[in-house]
């Protein structure tokens, strides 16, 4: 249980860091776009980000 916590947080780590190796022109626009939004524009992107990465879970085990 504990390795594979380990590893998914070892993949969402190199998935994040994809963009701004590959792009960070692109990351750096992103970012300041994200942060000029309003706090329930966040908290909409988080839930959304929440609720799609529970579906994938669920559909993958």
């Amino acid at each position: 249980m504990g390795s594979t916590l380990l590893m998914a947080f070892a993949l969402m780590l190199i998935i994040e860091g994809l963009l701004p190796f590959l792009a960070p022109a692109s990351w750096r626009e992103a970012f300041l776009k994200l942060a000029s939004m309003a706090d329930g524009q966040i908290r909409f992107l988080g839930l959304a980000s929440m609720l799609a990465g529970l579906v994938l879970f669920i559909l993958v085990t």
